[in-house]
C-alpha cells in the first residue's frame, strides 16, 4: 500500500528526475519490487534491478526486471561496463547508517550526466492550522521515533537532510519537492483523504511494527510503555478534527557530465 500512496502523492508518476530513454536502472532496498516492476514496464527497453536483503518480491515480473538479494550497506560490485543510467532509493533511511558511504558508491555507480533519485517521509508530525497540540500523543511517538533513530545511528529525515547528501557526494542540479502526506481522513479533498485513509490502515499495524523494537531496545522502554505510546498515538492519528501531516521528501540530483568512470 505504500507504493499506492506515493504514486497517489506523485500524481501518478513514478519518478521525477528527468529521464531519457534509462537503459540501466537500479532501485536499492526495494522491497516488495513495485516500483521496479513497474518503471521495468514504462521503460521496457531498460534492464532494471531491485536489490534488498529480504527476498519478498515478485515471482511474476517483466521480462526486463531482475531482483537480486543485496545490502546496499556493502561493497558494491557493479563495474564500469554496467553502471546506471538512473539509481532510485525510497523508504530506505531506517535501514541506513552511513548515508555518504551509500551515496558515494551510488556516485561512483551511475554514468556522467545520469540521475538519482531519493524519496524519504520527514520524521516529524506537522500541522498548519494549530489544531495539533504540543502534547498530541502522535506528535510525541514520532519524537520518540527520532529519538530512537538517532540512538541506533540512523539519520532522521529533514529538510536539508537528502539534499545535504547529495551535494556532499558531488551531485549537482539538485531539486527538491515537498509534498504534505496527510494522517487520517480529515482533508476536505478528496484524494488527500483517501491517502489519510490509507496511512490511517497502514498505522493500524505497521507503527506497532516501526516503534515496538526500537522503543525497548534504544530508548529502554517496557514493552508496556512502549504499547501505550502506540495505542494513544494511533487514537489521535483517528481524531479528524487535528490536522496533522508529515512530508514526503523527493530529492533528485545528477552526476556531472564531465566525470568519467571510475
Amino acid at each position: 500500500m505504500h507504493h499506492e500512496i506515493m504514486l497517489l502523492l506523485l500524481d501518478g508518476k513514478l519518478h521525477l528526475a528527468p529521464l531519457e530513454n534509462p537503459q540501466r536502472i537500479l532501485d536499492i532496498g526495494t522491497g516488495t519490487g513495485m516500483w521496479a516492476i513497474d518503471v521495468a514496464d514504462k521503460y521496457p527497453t531498460a534492464k532494471v534491478v531491485g536489490t534488498d536483503l529480504s527476498p519478498i518480491q515478485s515471482k511474476w515480473v517483466p521480462p526486463n526486471c531482475r531482483f537480486e538479494i543485496d545490502d546496499a550497506e556493502d561493497d558494491w560490485t557493479y563495474r564500469t561496463d554496467d553502471y546506471f543510467d538512473f539509481i532510485h532509493a525510497r523508504n530506505i533511511s531506517l535501514g541506513i547508517t552511513d548515508w555518504p558511504r551509500l551515496l558515494s558508491q551510488a556516485y561512483r555507480c551511475l554514468k556522467p550526466g545520469a540521475n538519482i533519485e531519493l524519496a524519504e517521509f520527514g520524521t516529524e508530525i506537522e500541522c498548519d492550522d494549530g489544531t495539533l497540540g504540543s502534547t498530541n500523543a502522535a506528535k510525541r511517538n514520532f519524537e520518540l521515533q527520532t529519538e530512537a533513530m538517532t540512538a541506533m545511528g540512523r539519520w532522521p529525515i529533514k529538510d536539508q537532510t537528502l539534499k545535504d547528501c547529495l551535494e556532499n557526494a558531488g551531485f549537482v542540479d539538485i531539486q527538491v519537492t515537498r509534498i504534505k502526506q496527510p494522517i487520517g481522513p480529515w482533508s476536505t479533498d478528496n484524494s488527500l483523504k483517501q491517502i489519510g485513509s490509507m496511512v490511517l490502515l497502514i498505522a493500524e499495524t505497521g507503527l506497532r511494527a516501526t516503534c515496538m523494537e526500537p522503543f525497548t531496545t534504544a530508548l529502554g522502554m517496557s514493552e508496556k510503555q512502549a504499547s501505550k505510546s502506540c495505542r494513544e498515538a494511533l487514537k489521535a492519528m483517528k481524531n479528524t478534527n487535528t490536522h496533522m501531516y508529515i512530508s514526503f521528501y523527493v530529492v533528485h540530483g545528477r552526476k556531472p557530465r564531465g566525470e568519467k568512470f571510475k
